[in-house]
């Protein structure tokens, strides 16, 4: 029973230990922050009391839509607080409700608890937040751009990018504000704000996409945050996981590290490399525990009742 009892043991455990979720870490991934200089100037207190309300009411809202903004306090008061927060297009309930309630006590490490407007950004979700008559920003203003360390070169990247990159401005204008989707392996994602209209949304994502062209050039990954929308780009020279498609001959000169350039593109890597080695080992578990009943199997039959002696 010894060697039976052990591969059902490691059969269990290999089960348990590739069933367990991965995206949590992955979502909130801290992105960039935005902190006012100036604290709440009541000494009431009021203005912080809000913005815990805030933060209780937001966080309750990311467990059923992925969007939600709202004001806390007397809207006629400056101690009134008002804000929002949106998670990924593609993120379950729960997985949004699990992203946007990370972001306040990241907010009180990185800006302190008592600014009067702050915004972070998560991979997953973004929460920002200003007592009202706080001068807002224009749509289109950039927040945060990052571009990918690894360099492309070779004929066709510039164009391939070009029109990955336009598939997300003809997407974001389906209604939904979402798009995420993939060109001769250049894996593209954007998103606008949930309160803009689909001209408003196209318009934003064309200023980020020129800004990103601009300030990424070569890059193989670049993310870019406006305001109001952000888009991220990757090329990945063996293909977009899944996508069948190669890197056609355009050779990258580096390879891409830190500050999460390409993650989605990796998540979705890590998956399938996780799902190829939990296949593996299940069936090698699951023969071990196969070869293990045949052998004893073949022991009761081949000998006597004292073990043949």
């Amino acid at each position: 029973m010894g060697p039976s009892k052990s591969h059902i043991f490691i059969f269990l455990l290999i089960i348990s230990i590739f069933s367990s979720p991965l995206s949590s870490a992955d979502i909130t991934t801290f992105i960039y922050k935005g902190c006012a200089n100036q604290k709440f100037q009541d000494p009431s207190g009021i203005s912080s009391q809000n913005l815990q309300s805030l933060y209780e009411t937001l966080i309750s809202q990311s467990s059923t839509t992925n969007f939600y903004n709202t004001t806390t306090g007397n809207p006629q008061l400056t101690t009134s607080v008002t804000g929002i927060y949106q998670c990924r297009g593609d993120l379950s309930n729960s997985d949004c409700n699990t992203c946007v309630k990370k972001i306040p006590e990241t907010i009180g490490k990185v800006c302190g608890g008592d600014t009067i407007a702050a915004r972070v950004q998560l991979d997953g979700c973004y929460l920002r937040y200003e007592v009202v008559g706080f001068p807002p920003a224009p749509a289109t203003e950039l927040l945060f751009k990052q571009c990918g360390s690894g360099r492309a070169g070779g004929s066709g990247f510039d164009s391939r990018v070009e029109s990955a990159l336009g598939q997300v401005v003809n997407g974001v204008g389906n209604g939904k504000g979402y798009y995420s989707g993939e060109y001769q392996s250049v894996y593209v994602l954007g998103q606008c704000e949930g309160g803009l209209g689909d001209g408003d949304c196209v318009n934003c994502v064309k200023s980020a996409v020129e800004n990103g062209r601009s300030a990424c050039g070569s890059s193989v990954s670049g993310q870019i945050y406006l305001q109001q929308c952000y888009i991220s780009y990757t090329y990945n020279p063996n293909g977009v996981p899944g996508s069948g498609t190669d890197g056609g001959g355009i050779q990258t000169s580096a390879t891409e590290t830190g500050g999460g350039d390409g993650r989605h593109n990796t998540q979705k890597l890590v998956a399938i490399v996780i799902g190829g080695l939990a296949g593996l080992f299940l069936g090698i578990a699951f023969l071990l525990v196969l070869k293990s009943g045949f052998k004893k199997k073949k022991e009761k039959h081949s000998y006597g009742p004292y073990g043949g002696y």
